[in-house]
């Protein structure tokens, strides 16, 4: 019987023991289900001022050609997109009318000459009057003046590029007729552009000729460097904006007249900004840009929403959401959710 009661004992005893080991410390649980994350604190950045404007790309220099006479289109060069060289044939008319114009004038011309060395004999001779020596005279250079338009008629046929460029525009085919003066051909020289933006009047003390700018061209997703060359002198009536030219090297002739540029110029003038590192910053469900603040007192991050301005060495402008000295996590935010439980990683 004693030996019964001593079985019982070391039976519960070792019962009591095993629900012991199997029961979580007090505080395990919690520190399970924490993310260990990396903070830093909102702040101000020293950075230079810039001034961003938009605005399109155009040509260094562009000619619109036409003909000077009336005709029927016989030849065209080059397609739209292709170079043209200067003093490319670039189109010509059908010349066969100004030519025989031309030879009418020849003959013209000619006959009057005869007639010119027939009468400066009887002139010299005093057989004639001066008076009428000098009708011959007046008819001779007119004759020669003639010839001289008829023959600029002929050489009008045949139009030629005054600069090198990419052809732009061509708004003519062969066999189509065309008036005198009408522009059928667009040219430009593209190995230097300009892109033309607009400052607003409050910023044009801070722009000057000579600073550098750099222009994103977004069709292209590349920036390019450049200059401020030229300065509006007057304003938009409407809009009360002064026309800034910025010219960019373009030996690859990538940039196109009429693509839209977005233009950073840097003014010279130190300012500050409130900024925070970019991975900190994420998107949500509604695609909002959010940051995680911590709270140390509780040891939670809690979702913010931000509106962000401009992004400078890998730091982006904080306008609105976050104050200075904020907590934010800027390591392992990927993990978090809104009001998850954390540990500072120190």
């Amino acid at each position: 019987m004693k030996h019964s009661y001593l079985y019982a004992f070391v039976i519960c005893a070792f019962t009591i023991s095993s629900c012991g080991k199997d029961k979580p410390k007090e505080g395990t649980e919690s520190s399970v289900n924490t993310i260990t994350v990396v903070t830093a604190k909102v702040g101000q950045r020293e950075s230079n001022r810039e001034i961003s404007v938009s605005g399109n790309i155009e040509g260094e220099k562009t000619v619109r050609l036409g003909f000077m006479v009336a005709g029927k289109v016989n030849f065209i060069a080059a397609n739209e997109g292709q170079r043209i060289q200067k003093g490319q044939l670039v189109s010509s008319l059908e010349p066969t009318n100004y030519a025989i114009g031309k030879e009418i004038a020849d003959a013209q011309v000619g006959q009057v000459e005869d007639e010119y060395e027939r009468l400066k004999i009887m002139h010299d001779r005093k057989s004639i009057s001066d008076s009428d020596f000098s009708k011959i005279s007046h008819g001779l250079a007119q004759a020669k003046a003639q010839q001289k338009l008829q023959a600029k008629n002929v050489a009008d046929t045949r139009l030629y590029s005054p600069i090198s460029g990419v052809l732009l525009k061509k708004n003519a085919e062969v066999g189509e007729i065309t008036g005198s003066g009408t522009p059928l051909f667009v040219i430009s020289d593209i190995s230097t552009v300009k892109a033309n933006a607009y400052i607003p009047e409050s910023e044009l003390q801070n722009i000057k000729i000579g600073q550098e700018a750099t222009v994103l061209v977004s069709s292209l997703n590349d920036s390019f460097k450049g200059k401020i060359t030229e300065v509006g002198s007057a304003a938009d009536p409407a809009s009360r904006a002064f026309t800034v030219k910025i010219t960019i090297k373009n030996p690859k002739l990538l940039i196109r007249p009429g693509m839209i540029a977005e233009a950073k110029i840097n003014t010279g003038a130190k300012g500050t900004y409130m900024a925070i590192p970019t991975e900190a910053v994420l998107r949500n469900l509604n695609n909002q840009n959010v940051v995680y603040v911590v709270d140390r007192t509780k040891n939670k991050a809690f979702e913010r929403k931000v509106s962000l301005g401009r992004l400078t060495d890998n730091y982006i402008e904080i306008v609105a959401g976050l104050r200075e000295g904020d907590e934010i996590v800027v390591g392992g935010q990927n993990k978090l959710t809104d009001g998850a439980d954390i540990t500072v990683n120190q």
